[in-house]
């Protein structure tokens, strides 16, 4: 697991596949699924690595997001899934 804890915001490094990376970084795509075997929470920061899928190696890429929100409702959400609502860090 890549994260850290910084001024009591969690920080998480995550791999992103370069389709998703892209789609994200440009803010087409302001949230995030993922497995909740984290603890995600909103406040945290998640560091998006681009991921080749295809080479599987990361690209060096990476894009710094905020999470606003978290949906974990069985009612909506795969049970042990969540997904992250995001917004830019300006750095």
């Amino acid at each position: 697991m890549n994260k850290s804890n910084m001024c009591g915001v969690n920080v998480h490094h995550i791999k992103t596949w370069t389709k998703y990376f892209k789609d994200a970084k440009s803010g087409i795509k302001p949230f995030e699924v993922r497995k909740n075997d984290r603890d995600y929470q909103v406040g945290d920061t998640l560091i998006l690595e681009e991921f080749d899928p295809v080479k599987q190696v990361k690209t060096g890429a990476w894009a710094p997001k905020r999470v606003t929100y978290k949906l974990d409702d069985a009612h909506f959400v795969k049970e042990g899934y969540v997904i992250l609502g995001t917004v830019d860090i300006k750095v």
